[in-house]
């Protein structure tokens, strides 16, 4: 039998050989020969030209990025790392739970084990593609006077976001998901990042530079975005979100990295740096903000800062981390929410070729029989023969595929029409195990979506419209009773919800559909809050949809789309890899007196 991780080892290099140039392949190679117990992995110029101006006055607007491969682990506990032109997500240890298939009780829907398929042999991946590679940086990334000039017209004043609707901030690119980052306190790293950077502002004789919580903001949110997605990159004219308060003085931005967490070392590379150096000696700049990350793969500390220069310092400005005016100290922590984690929970890579659901791109329907029919994805939206998985759903009004205990195996979370909310967990070696009862009663009059809502939190949760069109947050309380719940909009009117990162920022957000055939798209940002801003309507004419089938991988390692069961038999495929809703295309197969399994 061929371990997940093995077969995923060897896709990064058939990735790497695809995607990436052969000039980037060696220097990513190269670099992997430089051991990693030096901590920090960046440099400057790397994939620059020479003697290229990284000053001040050379302007550089255009974001720069370098991705990088996920790490994956062998069998033996030792681990490997893939060089991949794409973004990468973390893998966990190849470890399988010895789960035993249990006896269905009587009455209850069955289900079928898959047939044992026969182990193969999966090539060695050549160790120089998928080595670690120490992945360059990019160089600071400062804001053009003239574009600050036009951002700041004369006499403005600095405007406060908490007043400001965030609809005005900028999605980011290509955010597949936020599985790496670990929610451990910051509060430190974010103290000693600030304090070191002062002492060496203080030793060449310049002003300290204050802090300010909302621009703390915005550097935090971009840290998760990009350690989530495993992506070095500037955000694109971060100086026009509400959050940068406007500043008419100078902006700038600094990014490093580190396999440890020694914050104190992401200032010493970048004094170490030339670019970085004159950025964090610039006499303009008076308030900065920082976002530190923590994340379960190699390069486990991600370091954002945001340097802003005001001729009127913005209000609420803070000589330091957490502190008033007059000084602060420790960063309090977060109140809590819904979205908190119980456990910190990295799932396990197991062998799926013999359980019943394979991948997150298969395609499961509900017969008129009610049987459980999936289909495997075999790879750029093609999918294998049908076979049945189960019986008995007959009266299920909703099935949902989620890997709900995270356990590295696919459940199935069904919504009964007599009010109940059941789970089945998957078997790695095939089938499921008997049904667990999450919700007693009351759970048939809601509209349903499951996934990975909140960002901080690895286990799936499930958002529910009520009749009156109020959205409920239900946190994943493992197989305990889902009895609590978040009010986190009203007003929403939808035959049918689907949970997918429609806009590639990172996080998940919610299509809306209605009864004239319109999709409304409610944009989340990973915490118990929609996004403050206009609902825009993303699609029309789809009023014969009867099911929406999140998905993801089925064009590629981390692409996502929604499957759309439509009238006359047809099946699509829309893809949202790019942020939008790609050209449909129909996927092959018969679909007569079938229903979509979400």
């Amino acid at each position: 039998m061929v371990s997940r991780s093995a077969q995923l080892a060897g896709e990064l290099g058939i990735a790497v050989r695809k995607f990436a140039p052969p000039a980037v392949v060696v220097v990513l190679c190269v670099l992997a020969l430089a051991s990693p117990a030096a901590g920090l992995h960046a440099v400057p110029t790397a994939g620059f030209p020479a003697g290229q101006d990284l000053s001040p006055a050379a302007n550089l607007t255009g974001p720069r990025s370098v991705a990088l491969g996920p790490a994956s682990t062998t069998g033996d506990g030792g681990s490997t790392a893939g060089a991949d032109s794409g973004a990468g997500s973390p893998l966990g240890p190849a470890v399988e739970p010895g789960i035993t298939p249990a006896s269905p009780s009587p009455g209850q829907p069955t289900a079928t084990p898959a047939a044992a398929a026969p182990a193969t042999a999966a090539p060695a991946p050549d160790p120089a593609e998928v080595a670690a590679p120490e992945p360059p940086s990019v160089p600071p990334l400062w804001a053009p006077d003239s574009e600050l000039a036009k951002n700041n017209p004369a006499g403005s004043a600095p405007t406060n976001p908490a007043t400001e609707s965030p609809a005005t901030i900028a999605p980011a690119t290509l955010a597949p998901g936020t599985e790496a980052l670990v929610p451990d306190n910051n509060s430190a790293a974010i103290l000693t990042v600030f304090t070191k950077i002062n002492e060496y502002r203080a030793s060449k004789g310049l002003a300290p530079v204050k802090y300010h919580p909302t621009v703390a903001s915005l550097a935090q949110e971009w840290s998760d975005n990009i350690a989530s997605r495993e992506v070095i990159e500037h955000r694109a004219s971060f100086w026009t979100d509400p959050r940068a308060l406007n500043p008419n003085n100078g902006a700038g931005e600094v990014i490093a990295i580190r396999t440890d967490r020694d914050a104190a070392q992401l200032v010493e590379w970048w004094k170490g740096s030339p670019g970085h150096n004159a950025m964090l000696l610039d006499p303009r700049f008076n308030v900065m903000g920082i976002g530190i990350s923590y994340t379960n793969s190699l390069y486990s500390i991600w370091g954002v800062v945001d340097f802003f220069g005001y001729t009127t310092l913005p209000a609420g400005t803070v000589n330091s981390p957490g502190g008033s005016p007059a000084g602060g100290g420790a960063l309090p922590p977060p109140p809590p929410t819904l979205c908190d984690p119980a456990v910190k929970h990295m799932p396990p890579t197991l062998d799926l070729a013999n359980a019943a659901i394979n991948s997150a791109a298969d395609l499961l329907t509900i017969n008129a029989s009610g049987q459980l029919i999936n289909r495997p994805a075999t790879g750029n939206r093609t999918y294998g023969a049908a076979k049945v998985i189960g019986s008995g759903f007959g009266t299920a009004k909703e099935v949902f595929i989620t890997d709900w205990e995270r356990d590295g195996t696919y459940d199935l979370l069904t919504q009964w029409a007599d009010g109940r909310l059941t789970l089945y967990p998957g078997i790695a070696g095939g089938g499921f195990q008997a049904p667990v009862t999450l919700g007693q009663s009351g759970w048939a009059s809601l509209t349903l979506a499951v996934g990975g809502w909140c960002a901080n939190n690895r286990l799936p949760q499930v958002l529910a419209l009520d009749s009156s069109g109020n959205l409920f947050l239900y946190p994943n309380t493992g197989l305990g009773d889902m009895s609590r719940r978040t009010a986190i909009a009203s007003g929403i009117t939808a035959s049918r919800l689907a949970m997918v990162d429609y806009d590639a920022d990172g996080f998940q957000d919610v299509l809306a559909l209605k009864a004239d055939g319109t999709v409304q798209l409610y944009r989340g940002w990973g915490t118990t809050a929609l996004r403050a801003e206009a609902r825009p309507t993303v699609a029309t004419g789809w009023q014969d949809v009867t099911g929406i089938r999140p998905l993801k991988d089925v064009t590629g390692l981390n692409s996502t789309g929604v499957a759309l069961r439509r009238a006359n038999d047809v099946v699509q495929y829309w893809d949202l890899t790019a942020g939008s809703l790609a050209a449909p295309s129909n996927i092959t197969g018969s679909w007569s007196g079938q229903r979509l399994a979400q």
